[in-house]
């Protein structure tokens, strides 16, 4: 879930895609692509508040992009749907994905929306739009694994111990302690089953990724500066600091 913040900037990105669509061609011409930041989490794991700051942090290293830093979460799929002109009720189908290819069948045969797989499809579609025009965080969605041929992206596995993560949840969404050991576990097995069933892939699996950070052993600004400063690193002509 992200806080206002981001979600809001993602929001105005989004309102704007058309004004933006029409000039891309033009960016992605004349203007590298910005870098393109992938995070997958255990549930808990402060991926919200540390992407927030990613975001502000990334504003002390222009990229000559004009497109603005926005992360991309749970909006991600409001932007498909918009995109794409599909039934606002797949939104509230798409919760990272509770289904299988049977219930996508019923969904086709019984429902007359669109399978399952068509919205799969257009994220995925989507999450190579954002990624090739850059200066965007993307968190889930095996955005990873749908971006890994990409020379901009840069991908991040944020883990941590259960406590930690249920004293976050409980705070974020004012859960019990109950409520939130639930919360934790049903997003941990539909994420893991969303990238087994739809790409046959382990999400947690370290060698998806190019760093993996325990959030117990850094604040979150430590997270930020070592997330943001190795992307700067590994991407020097984007930033224009290369030789």
């Amino acid at each position: 879930m992200l806080v206002k913040g981001p979600f809001e900037k993602a929001k105005l990105y989004i309102e704007s895609r058309p004004k933006i669509s029409e000039e891309q061609k033009l960016i992605t011409k004349n203007v590298s692509p910005g870098p393109c930041i992938t995070i997958s989490r255990e549930t808990g794991a402060r991926a919200d508040v540390i992407s927030e700051k990613l975001v502000n942090f990334f504003q002390r290293y222009p990229t000559g992009n004009p497109v603005p830093w926005t992360v991309f979460d749970k909006n991600l799929i409001e932007k498909v749907i918009r995109d794409h002109n599909l039934p606002q009720s797949l939104g509230k189908l798409m919760e990272e994905e509770k289904y299988s290819a049977v219930k996508s069948l019923m969904i086709e045969l019984l429902g007359g929306q669109p399978p399952i797989f068509t919205l799969i499809h257009k994220t995925t579609e989507t999450i190579l739009q954002l990624a090739q025009l850059g200066n965007v965080i993307i968190l889930d969605r095996a955005a990873n694994v749908i971006t890994s041929k990409l020379k901009n992206a840069f991908h991040v596995r944020l883990v941590a111990p259960l406590e930690l993560r249920i004293e976050h949840v409980k705070e974020l969404f004012n859960y019990n302690r109950l409520e939130a050991i639930d919360f934790i576990k049903h997003e941990d097995h539909d994420r893991k089953d969303f990238g087994q069933t739809y790409f046959h892939k382990d999400i947690s699996d370290p060698l998806l990724y190019h760093l993996v950070i325990n959030t117990q052993l850094f604040s979150d600004d430590e997270a930020v500066e070592l997330i943001g400063n190795t992307v700067v690193k590994k991407f020097p002509d984007i930033f224009g600091i290369g030789d």
